[in-house]
């Protein structure tokens, strides 16, 4: 078990990415807290944690909120006494060019997907350097690198992610702390098929750039967070790990 005994944090843990990654993180060996912000979903992955057997801890939370961070680490050093990982997932999209995008929205996705990182990391740091280090990974996007059309806000955010992880992982090297980003490409989460079926976004248009040619799963991208959590990726920090089919090779 790759993460036996270990204390991760989750959020957007609720369903997709986070949900799945919860999953397997539970099935090396981890503590898991997840944290989401509907209460629906916080308690079906309960559930599924609970039938893995898995020492965990569910609650309800808005990562754009620094008291609802306070309050899952005031339980994660309860319980357990210790951080060892942070997956910052939780995010959104909005499908919109930037004169329909409303300055309300762009501060929401904004706060969201870049502030709701920052107070995660601003929170979790404090617990990782009273033990002895630990492992960060934040949820950027293949868009954060690349041109996409109608995702102006979306892009800005998660490139704020890249960002601001590279420059973590320098400050916090001297404190065993690691820093990466996963910079992921269309995954078949409940929001992604929403927005497919709803007309949003052209499942065609999105494939025929994609040389592998079909839709990560949310099982694929825990993997990833998997890897970068474990020590075998214990000389890795500051990267932004690519896991995309292929879509910003060309």
């Amino acid at each position: 078990m790759r993460l036996r005994e270990k204390v991760v944090v989750i959020t957007g843990g609720g369903t997709g990415i986070g949900q799945a990654t919860a999953l397997r993180c539970a099935r090396e060996g981890a503590k898991i807290l997840v944290m989401d912000v509907s209460e629906e979903g916080v308690r079906e992955t309960e559930r599924m944690l609970l039938e893995e057997g898995a020492g965990h801890l569910c609650v309800q939370g808005d990562v754009t909120q620094d008291r609802d961070w306070k309050r899952a680490f005031h339980l994660v050093t309860e319980h357990y006494g210790r951080l060892d990982i942070l997956f910052n997932n939780a995010g959104t999209n909005l499908v919109k060019t930037v004169t329909e995008t409303t300055e309300e929205e762009w501060g929401r996705i904004l706060d969201l997907n870049l502030k709701g990182t920052f107070l995660g990391v601003k929170n979790a740091l404090p617990v990782m350097m009273k033990g002895h280090g630990g492992a960060i990974i934040n949820h950027a996007s293949a868009l954060g690198l690349i041109g996409f059309p109608n995702t102006p806000v979306y892009a800005a955010s998660k490139g704020g992610v890249i960002a601001f992880t590279r420059q973590l992982a320098v400050d916090y090297a001297k404190d065993n702390i690691r820093v990466n980003c996963l910079c992921t490409g269309p995954t078949l989460t409940p929001r992604f098929r929403r927005y497919v079926e709803t007309g949003l976004m052209a499942s065609e248009m999105i494939l025929k750039d994609i040389p592998l040619g079909r839709f990560a799963q949310p099982e694929e991208i825990a993997a990833a967070v998997l890897f970068l959590a474990s020590e075998e990726a214990s000389f890795i920090t500051g990267t932004a790990l690519v896991i995309d089919g292929g879509l910003t090779a060309h």
